[in-house]
């Protein structure tokens, strides 16, 4: 491999990688600008190795949305109504504690929960979510709130960002979501999201929340009417905050989705471009330890190929998402502990599970979980033995299929 690299057109990056020194924005634009996906893969997979090894991580959460009223009319966005639409939902309190009583059943970890900028719903609503999810659970992690949430919601308060982010935190609320970044370019966000937070604000509500002793992830929204040079801007942007805040638990692209909006790109991103996105934000963002191949957008087919492109993260079980399957994004609503496990496997990862904050939980050992996986009496269905479950719950597939990759 190092003889290929030494003769390929991306050595000066290959090198630099190797020796752990840093890339510029001229550099990471040479790279999505090239056709060679190989290369790319091959220095982003270095990238990945000298950071987190062979093991690849997922999380056991929910989704909850909480409602798509909303006030904002972003171009891009399939999931938002507005109170005269006969399909917007708005969930009670009752309504969100009974989603979290059943995943917890389940053994979540996380919750992960974000809606739509409502026009009505008064500020104690969503600290009264906070509380009571957390006293129904006290270890469950809340993660919560895009940063034009957080905006809103200071509206709401009638105060500060940063005494908005330490009320919510008092709550209950333990991260930060990354959602709303978009693409930082002033002009493409007036396109696709007019009226929403500016790429200050979305990084300053961030700033904030890590000056505040929290965590969050970031994203980019990739492959609409953005161009390679935007997307190294908005790159260029995260780096520079994480390097000022360190607060940045890791990084997650999202693909475009385009059913039901009114930009005019009628695909979304091809498996190579979305490939490329990863390889060059992990080969970039130095500072970031994680990036998730976020399986909701991409598939999870494509998502494990990304974990040799770069990433090493599939994201969550997640259980019910909206917003991707509203843009028409075809992948499940869910995917169960063995399907990410099976995926992860079969990259020759180690699957490991991880918390909120890319911390580990478990890691499965390979051998002594296919040596320990048993067949039910009823001959329909396999269970992964204690070693690859959580929390004492057995993972059940009706497919043996999905334990081969233990082998």
């Amino acid at each position: 491999m190092k003889i290929a690299m030494a003769q390929s057109e991306f050595s000066d990056i290959y090198e630099k990688v190797v020796a752990n020194e840093r890339i510029d924005e001229t550099e990471a634009l040479r790279l999505f600008e090239s056709k060679n996906i190989n290369a790319l893969g091959i220095i982003a997979n270095t990238a990945n190795q000298k950071k987190n090894g062979n093991r690849a991580s997922y999380i056991v959460n929910r989704y909850i949305n909480y409602s798509n009223y909303c006030i904002l009319s972003c171009q891009f966005c399939s999931f938002a109504r507005k109170k005269r639409d006969n399909d917007g939902f708005q969930l009670t309190p009752e309504d969100i504690l009974k989603k979290a009583r059943e995943a917890l059943d389940n053994g979540i970890t996380e919750l992960h929960i974000v809606g739509g900028l409502h026009p009505s719903l008064p500020f104690d609503y969503y600290t009264g979510m906070l509380k009571s999810l957390k006293a129904l659970d006290p270890q469950l992690e809340l993660k919560c709130f895009t940063a034009i949430e957080i905006l809103h919601l200071a509206w709401l308060a009638k105060t500060s960002v940063r005494d908005t982010l330490a009320e919510l935190k008092e709550a209950g609320l333990g991260s930060l979501t990354g959602g709303g970044a978009e693409i930082f370019n002033k002009e493409i966000r007036q396109v696709i999201a007019p009226g929403k937070e500016s790429a200050e604000e979305y990084l300053d509500v961030h700033r904030t929340w890590h000056q505040l002793g929290g965590r969050s992830t970031c994203t980019m929204l990739y492959g609409h009417v953005e161009s390679p040079a935007d997307r190294v801007d908005h790159l260029r942007q995260l780096r520079s905050l994480q390097d000022e805040t360190e607060g940045f638990s890791g990084f997650v692209p999202l693909a475009y989705q385009p059913e039901d909006n009114g930009i005019p790109v009628h695909h979304p991103p091809t498996g190579s471009d979305s490939l490329k996105t990863i390889a060059v934000s992990r080969i970039y963002l130095d500072n970031f330890d994680h990036i998730t191949a976020y399986w909701v957008g991409m598939g999870l087919g494509l998502a494990q190929v990304a974990l040799s492109y770069g990433a090493d993260d599939l994201h969550g079980t997640i259980l019910e998402e909206h917003i991707f399957h509203m843009a028409g994004a075809t992948s499940p609503q869910e995917q169960t502990r063995a399907s990410m496990i099976k995926a992860i496997c079969e990259s020759g990862k180690i699957p490991v599970q991880r918390n909120t904050f890319y911390e580990l939980i478990e890691e499965t050992n390979r051998e002594e979980a296919f040596s320990e996986a048993v067949h039910d009496l009823s001959g329909s269905q396999w269970r992964f033995p204690k070693s690859c479950a959580t929390a004492g719950h057995h993972s059940q597939v009706k497919d043996p299929e999905s334990v081969r990759c233990l082998i």
